[in-house]
């Protein structure tokens, strides 16, 4: 009966735990460069990606893993295991929308 209760908290304060830890090193790392004089434009160096990459990357992974559950379901009727049509069609198509979506993204960066 604990374990329904102590699972879930172990879970999210793990999560959380990481989450904290990184936060506080990015954040004295920057501070330690600050203070020796980094220009403060180094931090933004790096790639946005706005919300519509992230966006486009999850309507084709449910686009993806739809399309898995329904070829899963053909070769269900075809004859194969449901215990490994299903998976394995999920996982296929579900990783062929995410490369998809890779792509995809590549060739909007680079308009």
């Amino acid at each position: 009966m604990q374990e329904d209760i102590l699972i879930p908290l172990i879970v999210f304060s793990s999560i959380f735990g990481v989450v904290y830890v990184y936060l506080t090193t990015r954040n004295k790392e920057r501070l330690a460069l600050i203070e020796k004089g980094a220009d403060a434009s180094l931090f933004n160096t790096g790639k946005k990606n706005g919300i519509g990459s992230i966006i486009l990357n999850l309507a084709l992974l449910a686009i993806g893993i739809g399309i898995g559950v329904l070829v899963g379901a053909a070769l269900e009727q075809a004859g194969m295991d449901d215990d490994v049509s299903f998976p394995a069609s999920i996982f296929i198509f579900g990783g062929l929308g995410l490369v998809t979506s890779f792509f995809v993204n590549r060739k909007l960066e680079k308009e």
